[in-house]
């Protein structure tokens, strides 16, 4: 099979896919006990036939296979409606989206640039008492949650003053030139980058190890050594190539087990991302930006197992 084709099979199974992630969104978000109009009725100066328009303007006058069918056809034509503040879902999107994709790339190629060589540094020197270090810390941040690594290192920005906490940008972010706009989402980004870095790196490491020693007690592997070729030759250029083949699968799997995990992460550190405004929009019951995120963020998930 192509890969065109293939590409374009995998596609067309995800649309059933994303059928029933949304039919199991909305369901569950209808039966929420939250009222999206729970401000406007508690306040007196509200009268009734202002709720009223605000309930025909989000459709929340109709039964929900009506609702559902009406926000579905106007996805599929682009259109995400309006959040219950009253600006576009496109625009909520686009403004929080572009954090949680940047944040998980980060954190994937921070996540692999340790784990590579660390993976590949314990199993030359397999026993050896730098190998059990790397096995201690691969198995306490294989135990440790994300929102309590997240608790933990905001307590270490709160007690130091080292570190930002909450937001990507500070208050002067404007008036900074394009250099120190960098340096400051750097330093924004330090937090969270290593909570996703150091969860995520600990089974990568593993697994870089466990694959390489396999490797290096296969017969062609013997062999080369029994021929006189370099010790460097032999594990960079024979063993290396082929115990990293399995991990390439691992890959777009990690990227979308980082999304799950940036979704706390986000919520703890009140990074401004999917996960965050998710979560806000479930607070408010807002029907249109509770579905887009939700879809987005499974069409993101979707995309990392198809990479």
């Amino acid at each position: 099979m192509s890969l065109p084709i293939y590409i374009l099979k995998r596609c067309l199974q995800a649309v059933p896919l994303l059928f029933m992630i949304s039919i199991m969104a909305f369901t569950l978000l209808k039966i929420a006990p939250i009222d999206p109009l729970a401000s406007m009725r508690a306040n007196p100066y509200v009268s009734q036939a202002a709720i009223k328009a605000e309930e025909e303007r989000l459709g929340l006058n109709k039964p929900a296979p009506v609702q559902y069918m009406i926000w579905a056809s106007s996805a599929i034509t682009g259109n995400l409606g309006m959040c219950t503040a009253g600006d576009p879902v496109l625009n909520r999107l686009a403004a929080h989206a572009g954090n949680t994709l940047m944040l998980n790339i980060i954190s994937l190629i921070c996540t692999w640039a340790i784990a590579l060589p660390a993976g590949i540094y314990a199993a030359i020197h397999r026993g050896k008492i730098v190998d059990k270090i790397f096995g201690v810390l691969a198995a306490m941040g294989m135990s440790m949650p994300t929102f309590l690594l997240s608790f933990l290192l905001l307590m270490v920005a709160l007690a130091t003053g080292l570190f930002p906490i909450g937001g990507l940008t500070s208050a002067n972010y404007n008036e900074l030139d394009d250099w120190h706009k960098v340096l400051d989402m750097a330093h924004h980004l330090i937090i969270p980058v290593t909570v996703l870095t150091c969860v995520s790196m600990a089974g990568i490491q593993r697994q870089v190890r466990s694959n390489l020693l396999d490797v290096l007690r296969a017969d062609y592997v013997r062999t080369a050594r029994a021929k006189g070729l370099p010790e460097n030759t032999v594990i960079y250029k024979h063993a290396l190539r082929n115990a990293i083949n399995p991990l390439i699968t691992l890959l777009g799997f990690e990227f979308a087990g980082l999304l799950s995990g940036a979704a706390l992460t986000e919520m703890v550190l009140a990074y401004p991302g999917l996960g965050r405004l998710t979560l806000e929009g479930m607070l408010t019951k807002d029907m249109n930006l509770v579905m887009a995120s939700m879809m987005l963020g499974a069409i993101m998930l979707i995309a990392g197992n198809l990479f």
